[in-house]
């Protein structure tokens, strides 16, 4: 310890430095110390001024009262001789000695008392601050005592009127209090070093058990949990928050690995259909014209899949890392829903598409995406509706405490959701019954209508869903319009 206290005297920088990378427990027991050695200094430098300040005080007051009760006496006509304290004209505790011009003792009320001139030898230079400036301080073997001299006129003699109260005859006493106190202080900082340590390892035992449950958690396994304490504070929202991390990246970490796996499983189709088709081309290609232009009609489609599928990977990769950039302007929705509308019209024979109502209203939004969050929807409408079915679209404007908002719903009388798959068509390449699906010679992704949330998302567009098996199903979307 005392090596400790050494080098911290020789280098301060360099233990500050060390300090400032301790650990928390460290820190704490060392702030802790500090603080309590703080408080100890300054109660026992107060108690020690309180001391000798109530000492000082105190004999000061008395001197003060005994020398207006001598100037009241002499008023009163009393003569200057031996007899003159018959009646005790000071305080019990002051000396009186009363001399003449030439220094002679006319009166004293205690022989005892040192003599003048020794008490002047040992007055004292520089008095404490708390000393009376008007009164001198005299400093003797074991005792400090005040010195106040007050000169009066009697029948045309001057006199010098000598004033001594001893303010502390218990100089061994004040040494000894003094001492305790120092040792008192020292004794509590190190008492509050010890305290401190056990109480800063105990106040820090819930996060070193976080701490080695989390090295424990791995990405393989990650179910492992942090223990809440029972004690509703900090360090339990700390360990809430923490599990709470846990169970997203949890969940993230499964999201990746299903993203992963649905994606080389989506990818390894039309790779496996390329590859069988070149080798097909490969052998008979070059010699019949028909297997040559199956294969290359084929392989282009397989290729225009896989071109979608990346653009869609990609544009979910940019959205999740926030790279996707909108340009977001005022939009007349009608407009915009007519014009989509129209173009499917033309290209869809199959299906009757009717935009039975269209309300004008300006939204705020990308055009691109939010052209192609609609065309999302409706692409899935065609798929999921047999031949000859209808997709019908109504756009109302509708106002509320909240705002103004165009509430546009895409119907159709297809296939249907079950109840129990509603939630998860917007989950990545999830699709519903493929059973059902490929009956009805439907193909795709299941990226669309992520792309699509996650559109609606950006511009704050409220989405829900309503279907029944066999009936159809019903897209809402709640979209804010430009006050």
């Amino acid at each position: 310890m005392l090596s400790g206290i050494k080098a911290w005297l020789r280098h301060p920088k360099l233990m500050l430095d060390r300090l400032r990378y301790a650990q928390i427990s460290t820190k704490i027991t060392c702030f802790y110390a500090a603080v309590l050695l703080l408080v100890l200094l300054l109660t026992s430098g107060l108690t020690g001024l309180g001391v000798f300040f109530s000492f000082y005080h105190q004999a000061e007051v008395e001197l003060e009262i005994s020398m207006n009760h001598v100037l009241r006496v002499l008023e009163q006509g009393r003569s200057i001789d031996m007899d003159f304290g018959r009646d005790d004209v000071v305080l019990p505790g002051v000396v009186l000695r009363i001399v003449d011009s030439r220094g002679k003792i006319v009166y004293e009320n205690d022989v005892h008392y040192p003599p003048i001139k020794r008490i002047e030898e040992n007055t004292v230079k520089n008095p404490p601050f708390w000393a009376n400036k008007k009164m001198q301080v005299a400093q003797l073997r074991n005792a400090t005592l005040y010195h106040a001299r007050m000169d009066v006129e009697y029948r045309g003699q001057i006199y010098q009127m000598h004033f001594f109260k001893t303010i502390t005859a218990e100089k061994h006493f004040l040494e000894t209090l003094q001492k305790i106190l120092f040792l008192m202080t020292i004794l509590g900082f190190f008492l509050a070093l010890l305290a401190g340590f056990f109480v800063s390892r105990r106040i820090l035992q819930p996060i070193r058990e976080m701490t080695a449950t989390a090295r424990k958690i791995e990405v393989e396994k990650m179910d492992r949990r942090i223990a809440v304490p029972p004690a509703r504070d900090e360090l339990a929202e700390l360990a809430e928050t923490f599990n709470h991390m846990l169970d997203r990246l949890e969940g993230g970490f499964e999201q990746q690995k299903r993203f992963v796996s649905d994606a080389s499983h989506e990818l390894r189709t039309p790779v496996t259909v390329i590859l069988g088709y070149s080798d097909l081309l490969s052998r008979w290609g070059r010699s019949d014209e028909a297997v040559l232009d199956e294969g290359i009609a084929s392989i282009r489609s397989e290729a225009e899949n896989m071109q979608q599928l990346i653009e869609k990977l990609l544009f979910l990769a940019r959205a999740d890392q926030n790279r996707q950039v909108l340009h977001k302007e005022n939009i007349e929705l009608s407009e915009l829903l007519a014009d989509i509308i129209k173009k499917m019209q033309l290209v869809t024979k199959d299906h009757t598409v009717e935009l039975l109502q269209n309300d004008d209203g300006l939204i705020y939004g990308d055009l691109v995406t939010i052209r192609q969050m609609f065309r999302i929807f409706l692409d899935n409408s065609t798929k999921y509706t047999p031949k000859g079915g209808h997709i019908v679209v109504v756009s109302q404007k509708v106002t509320g405490a909240d705002g103004s908002f165009m509430e546009v719903d895409l119907s159709d009388d297809g296939i249907g959701i079950a109840k129990e798959d509603q939630k998860k068509v917007f989950e990545r390449f999830y699709r519903v019954d493929t059973s059902r699906t490929k009956a009805q010679g439907v193909s795709g992704t299941g990226l669309g209508l992520s792309i699509a949330t996650w559109i609606a998302q950006q511009h704050a567009i409220e989405l829900t869903l309503t279907s029944e098996l066999g009936e159809g199903t019903t897209i809402h979307l709640r979209i804010p319009l430009v006050s």
